[in-house]
């Protein structure tokens, strides 16, 4: 009697136990369906078909647009290194400007370069600006396809992006760029725009912009994304920046209000005096948010450790000296000729010269530029309340191995671009 109820309590407790893993596989099953159900709606998010009826039209068109740009192949740069998608994913903006239509939106935009480890900057960016913006996207081997489904997500999940952000790439000339349809992998778990850029996120220590392909090997193409971001952008006005830097607020209004009263001449451009700021802190806004952290040391000048002389010429004790004298709108506070090594940030027209692509890499691709103007005679009008700032301070010891034979490199390359100038504007006086 005694073994028969302990067999009829075996019985009913690995009865329980085959009721529970059962439950278990039930639930199992839900949870893996559900899954899927949410990925297939994920996925036709990023890649709805056309022939459903609930299909959106506006994500199927920019779809189709994207095969589109992805099937011409790109171009090759002048060198033959590289090959550019000019126009990989183009913005709402750009898509329906109208020729004739009204300019003053797109008066003056941003253009802005990066390694995909950079790309996730892009979101405070937009959040700052949120005026148009042409991105140029350097990316290498298998980080292609990572690029182009990333940015294909972002404009898809973020409506801020959707609606302004034109994005180009440029790979090396042996590589190409495919649709992500096949990439999946890259896409899971993305549901909304803060997932992308968490994606984005994952990216940003893989390496450095100057030391990419493992060992460095790869150089990074700088002054040919510039060009390809400001020839991506048909504004009057362009501003170029890195992509971990930020202008001031209501740029786009101050800047088209002071053209308005005051028309530039041909051969100004407009100096943001620019500044690097903790990692820690907020970015400042305004001018009067700058000049507060500015005098407790948690702004300083950019580059003040690493070349205090590439920022020097810009005289940050006159620009920040004229807040204590009172601001009106923006205009500019005093003219500067340029001096050997100045690497301002400016405001130009968009027929200023181009950069020069043969610089790569770290070290004079900013003030070839720079140097150039200056030869064909620009003048450089400081704004008084305008400026952009880098997020952290540049120190010694961040940089990658290579920094210092890139820059010896570099030095030569310039003697010789100066030499070319002399050519190229044989009626200029001026030299550097």
């Amino acid at each position: 009697m005694h073994l028969s109820k302990k067999c009829s309590a075996f019985k009913v407790v690995l009865g329980a136990l085959v009721l529970v893993a059962l439950l278990q596989m039930i639930y199992l099953s839900f949870l893996s369906k559900l899954h899927g159900k949410q990925q297939r709606y994920r996925y036709s998010e990023l890649f709805g078909s056309s022939g459903k009826k609930n299909a959106n039209p506006e994500k199927n068109s920019r779809k189709e647009r994207l095969r589109y740009s992805l099937s011409t192949g790109g171009i090759f740069d002048p060198s033959g290194q590289y090959r550019v998608y000019k126009n990989l994913i183009k913005s709402d903006f750009s898509t329906n400007q109208k020729p004739g239509a009204d300019a003053s939106s797109h008066f003056l935009a941003l253009a802005t370069h990066t390694s995909i480890n950079n790309l996730h900057h892009l979101n405070s960016l937009v959040e700052r600006w949120q005026n148009p913006l042409s991105v140029a996207i350097f990316a290498h081997g298998q980080d292609v396809k990572f690029a182009t489904a990333l940015v294909y997500a972002l404009t898809i999940f973020c409506p801020q992006i959707q609606a302004l952000v034109d994005f180009h790439l440029v790979c090396h000339s042996g590589q190409m760029a495919s649709f992500p349809e096949q990439d999946r992998e890259h896409f899971t778990g993305l549901e909304d725009c803060a997932a992308v850029f968490a994606r984005l996120e994952t990216h940003r220590d893989k390496y450095q912009n100057y030391a990419i392909g493992g060992n460095g090997n790869v150089s990074y193409p700088n002054n040919l994304l510039r060009n390809v971001a400001r020839g991506g952008t048909e504004a009057n006005y362009i501003l170029v920046i890195d992509i971990d830097m930020a202008p001031s607020a209501d740029l786009h209004q101050q800047f088209l209000a002071l053209v308005m009263r005051r028309e530039p001449a041909t051969d100004e451009v407009f100096v943001l005096p620019a500044f690097e700021i903790r990692h820690v802190r907020k970015m400042p806004a305004t001018k009067s948010e700058l000049v507060q952290l500015y005098q407790v040391g948690e702004v300083r000048p950019f580059y003040e450790e690493l070349c205090p002389r590439c920022q020097a010429p810009t005289n940050y004790s006159q620009w920040v000296n004229r807040h204590s004298q009172g601001l009106g709108p923006l205009d500019v506070a005093y003219t500067l000729s340029w001096v050997d090594p100045w690497e301002p940030f400016y405001i130009g027209h968009r027929t200023v010269p181009l950069y020069d692509e043969n610089f790569r890499q770290y070290g004079f691709n900013r003030i070839s530029q720079a140097c150039e103007l200056h030869v064909a005679g620009y003048r450089f009008s400081v704004l008084n309340s305008a400026f952009v700032v880098h997020k952290g301070f540049k120190v010694q010891g961040e940089f990658h191995s290579r920094k210092d034979e890139e820059n010896r490199r570099n030095r030569l390359l310039f003697r010789s671009f100066k030499e070319g100038l002399k050519t190229k504007y044989p009626s200029s006086p001026r030299r550097c």
